[in-house]
């Protein structure tokens, strides 16, 4: 063994044919400060290797390497030492150029996961050959930065600008078989024949047969582009990155201009534009939060791997109720292999859960995502049935039948007869309380809530509702399931409205309040679409949830908080609601919705429904943007560190990614917490001091107030 260390090994293969073997000690493979350091020691090692005639790079692991380690740059970051952050990356470029500079051809062997840190190491071969399990992206603009070790000066010149744009702007991670078809490696082989086809390679390189010297050279000059073939392909790539990415997100636009400008440039001038484009990057505020929503994210997962235990989700489910959400629950069960039965009383009701299924594997065939022999699987996983025989054998059941306390009572004691209490009965309420809907039970400790989002195969997120006698052992075996399915869940207690409900309704009242007074609706959603970053203004989503949803929930909510949720005398969402003016599922709510040629739903202002608010509403009258989004968000802001006083959210962590991904709040704003964290909290209990005369919505929690009084954050 020529080099041995904590994560870097050196072997030799044969007479001058060396092997770099990334092997982290009792951990994935990720680059850190420590193991680039230990890289560059291993790489010195070569460089003095009399005999060496090529090195075949690989990992030790199923995957090469997960990327750089974002705790640790995040401490960097948050420094704000521009000179220590720079002096970093020089050393990693320094590290990652020696090994493009050996020599002697290199050739990496890549398996698994190639992301980040791990695929701009892998960049720096000369030959890439991979397993058909591999997975190579540079995902680093997700994180609000851009790639940071020679990745946006060495992809342009492998897969060409365009393509180079496309991957790093969109955080794309490529397939083998794809990474093969346009250039970015060089052969896609078998797991078990990885290695010795990438030492195949490597010989035919040492013999001659492979120029990879001219690989080098074109890795380390300008790239061989006319003027007007670069100022058409950045030009082109301009308009599409800066419409996908908005005024919020930096990074995308960041990554296009840094390689638009270094792809004229020699290496080591290309990777100093890097250098200072990456540490712009890394200290904006839109970079904290969004490596703060993935540290939050992982949290999140990390913790319902926890909660599951060694449980691994059901073979069986049942699904009570059909319909849209019934057919969506059972579409995303079957497609993840859990055999489902789907129960109701009306065959029209099955009719159009199945409809619901048929669809979504329809929209994904059509989109070649799934092959028909799939969607056939898929399709004889489902059993539709008007009979509770086949419902006794699931090992979890859902109950989604009308939200009403009574007729969930009775389905669900009539379920618990007919299973015997063998199986785990949860609940799809959006708002009812889990204890309550237990009382109807012999055995409450077997049932809890699960809240599934609409539409149910987009929606990450499953808020699991622990009732007061709910067991662990239940919620273990729900979150299992959840899992299973393709969801994170996030468990919460039990309350009205439960954690995401709970914190939309007073946001909707604020709407509602907003609207009384007379700000007109299409300015309180461009403030909150345009102006905050929400994907939909208050008034669109009121539209795709549905009216008479949002009616229903309010009025619960009502009932449940009356001191500060109280129904106003004068209710836009009743006023829609009984016009019938549902939103999208009839095409008219506060806008009016028509079809484009794709099919899809596309809002337009309404003047009916302007005219019916302008009836009850004081006179128009105009505010500031900045206005409109104190007003909308405070409440929303306070009742989120009720729900954390309250213990319905176990940490900060769960409340900002429920939110983000049970309501679309942005995550650029790093979640409700951290958001308030970034205000600070000083000036978020100013602001409650400047609006209390609005109501106890606007009266910021004592918690609050103490944590502000004392200089403290949620997030350290």
């Amino acid at each position: 063994m020529l080099f041995k260390g904590q994560y870097f090994n050196i072997l030799t293969i044969e007479p001058g044919i060396a092997e770099l073997v990334f092997d982290t000690a009792g951990k994935p493979n990720i680059l850190s400060q420590q193991s680039i350091q230990e890289l560059g020691e291993a790489i010195t090692v070569l460089k003095q290797h009399q005999d060496l005639k090529g090195l075949l790079i690989r990992s030790g692991k199923k995957d090469f390497c997960l990327g750089a380690d974002i705790t640790e740059f995040t401490q960097l970051f948050r420094n704000g030492d521009e000179a220590e952050l720079k002096n970093k990356l020089q050393f990693a470029h320094s590290v990652m150029n020696a090994i493009e500079d050996l020599p002697v051809p290199v050739v990496a062997a890549v398996a698994g996961n190639a992301l980040g840190g791990g695929c701009e190491l892998a960049l720096t071969a000369d030959f890439r050959i991979v397993a058909t399990s591999a997975s190579l992206g540079l995902p680093e603009v997700r994180l609000g930065i851009i790639p940071g070790w020679g990745g946006t000066v060495r992809l342009p010149r492998i897969v060409g600008v365009e393509k180079a744009i496309e991957l790093i702007t969109g955080s794309k991670t490529v397939k083998a078989t794809d990474a093969l078809h346009f250039g970015m490696v060089d052969g896609v082989v078998d797991d078990d024949n990885l290695q010795a086809s990438a030492l195949a390679t490597l010989k035919r390189a040492i013999a001659g047969e492979l120029d990879w010297q001219k690989r080098k050279e074109e890795c380390r000059s300008p790239m061989n582009l006319s003027e007007p073939e670069r100022t058409l392909a950045i030009a082109t790539a301009s308009g599409l990155v800066s419409k996908a990415a908005g005024k919020f997100y930096v990074a995308p636009m960041a990554a296009l201009n840094n390689i638009a400008k270094n792809i004229t440039q020699e290496r080591d001038q290309a990777l100093s534009f890097e250098r200072e484009a990456f540490t712009h990057c890394a200290q904006t505020e839109v970079a904290q939060c969004l490596i703060g929503i993935y540290l939050a994210d992982t949290a999140v997962k990390a913790r319902g791997r926890q909660q599951a235990g060694e449980h691994k989700g059901p073979e069986t489910a049942a699904i009570i109720g059909a319909g849209i959400m019934g057919g969506g629950i059972a579409y995303q069960s079957a497609s993840k292999g859990v055999r489902v039965t789907m129960k109701d009383i009306n065959q029209s009701a099955l009719d159009l859960g199945m409809s619901e299924v048929s669809g979504l594997l329809l929209k994904r065939l059509s989109k070649k995502r799934i092959k028909p022999e799939q969607m056939a699987e898929v399709l004889n996983r489902i059993v539709p049935t008007l009979h509770e025989g086949p419902v006794t054998d699931a090992e979890v059941i859902v109950e989604a039948v009308v939200e009403r306390m009574d007729i969930k009572h009775t389905v669900l004691k009539h379920l618990e007869q007919i299973t015997m209490g063998k199986a785990v009965l949860t609940s799809n309420t959006s708002t009812l309380p889990i204890s309550k809907l237990a009382n109807a039970l012999e055995r409450p400790e077997n049932f809890c809530g699960m809240h599934f989002f609409n539409p149910v195969h987009m929606m990450p997120m499953v808020e699991v509702i622990r009732g007061e006698k709910t067991s662990d052992e239940t919620i273990a075996k729900v979150v299992a399931y959840a899992r299973k399915i393709g969801k994170t869940p996030i468990v919460v207690g039990d309350c009205p409205g439960f954690y995401v409900n709970r914190l939309l309704v007073p946001y909707f009242l604020a709407f509602n309040s907003l609207l009384v007074e007379g700000v007109e609706m299409a300015s309180i959603d461009k403030a909150m679409e345009k102006g905050f970053g929400w994907p939909m203004g208050p008034a669109y989503l009121a539209d795709v949830i549905g009216m008479d949803t949002c009616v229903h929930v309010m009025d619960t909510m009502s009932n449940g908080y009356p001191d500060r949720m109280a129904l106003p005398e004068v209710d836009a969402f009743t006023l829609m609601n009984d016009a019938e003016r549902f939103g999208q599922k009839n095409s008219k709510g506060f806008y009016c919705y028509e079809k484009d040629r794709r099919g899809r739903l596309k809002k337009k202002a309404c003047e009916t429904s302007v005219n019916m608010l302008a009836d009850v509403c004081a006179p128009a009258k105009e505010i500031t943007a900045d206005s409109i989004v104190e007003r909308m968000m405070l409440p929303m802001l306070f009742e989120a560190v009720r729900a954390l006083d309250d213990g319905i959210i176990a940490c900060v962590e769960d409340g900002d990614m429920a939110m983000v991904y049970g309501a679309g709040f942005p995550p650029f704003r790093g979640g409700l917490f951290r958001y308030m964290d970034n205000l600070g909290l000083a000036e978020v209990v100013r602001l409650s001091d400047q609006y209390r005369h609005l109501g106890k919505l606007y009266d910021a929690p004592a918690s609050l107030r103490a944590m502000a009084a004392e200089g403290q954050t949620y997030y350290p």
